[in-house]
């Protein structure tokens, strides 16, 4: 059994994943400090940003709004969420977030358990392309 100490990591220490539009940043993942139930970040989004819909097949994922107006779309659903409320977000449910202020959001991401393989942990159902970051795209009936 490996064991490991505790450690406490910067966000300056993280690098920036724009992939799924926003700048997600992993803190505390299994590379970083080992851990083996979980991973926990910070999303920081800009106004008129998002990160793209996913879901995840493995995990649970709590959120938290510590600045911000962010709007999620919970399969298709959107729900308004603001500093100090936080969501759990179940397995398999599609999901989104924009930021709908005028200023930068910041938004405490966990996930838990994990995957069997990182790769395996999320699934894209759409793309995000960095001119293409405001209002979602058009719903089509095979989308959704």
């Amino acid at each position: 059994m490996t064991m490991h100490r505790p450690r406490i990591v910067d966000l300056s220490e993280t690098q920036p994943n724009t992939r799924r539009g926003g700048d997600l940043r992993a803190l505390l993942t299994p590379t970083a400090v080992g851990a083996t139930s979980g991973f926990m970040g910070l999303a920081i989004i800009q106004p008129g940003d998002r990160i793209a819909e996913h879901y995840h097949p493995y995990s649970e994922e709590f959120v938290y709004v510590v600045d911000g107006l962010l709007e999620v779309d919970l399969d298709g659903e959107p729900y308004a969420m603001r500093p100090d409320q936080g969501l759990l977000i179940p397995l398999n449910v599609r999901h989104r977030f924009r930021n709908v202020g005028d200023v930068e959001a910041r938004m405490v991401f966990h996930l838990g358990p994990l995957a069997p393989r990182p790769e395996l942990g999320h699934v894209d159902t759409e793309v995000t392309e960095p001119a293409d970051r405001g209002a979602p795209p058009e719903r089509t009936e095979a989308a959704s």
